[in-house]
């Protein structure tokens, strides 16, 4: 199965401002917008690869990340 990271914004941020606040990126199955955990995210939320999770650079939530390792190879 293919995942991929979608961001969450900070109170107050959202995908259409200029230079939107990630809080946290979570991790979701090919193209949803609920991430593993559950939460609901917006579906025009900024993606990353989830070759990202694990290496520090962005912020991962516990939860999303437990639940990917468990679908990992």
């Amino acid at each position: 199965m293919e995942h991929e990271l979608r961001a969450e914004y900070a109170d107050g941020s959202s995908p259409g401002d200029d230079d939107p606040s990630v809080k946290t990126w979570h991790v979701v199955r090919g193209a949803d917008s609920t991430a593993m955990c559950g939460r609901d995210l917006d579906p025009a939320s900024a993606v990353r690869s989830v070759d990202l999770w694990g290496t520090g650079k962005v912020p991962i939530c516990h939860s999303c990340g437990a639940l990917f390792l468990r679908e990992s190879p």
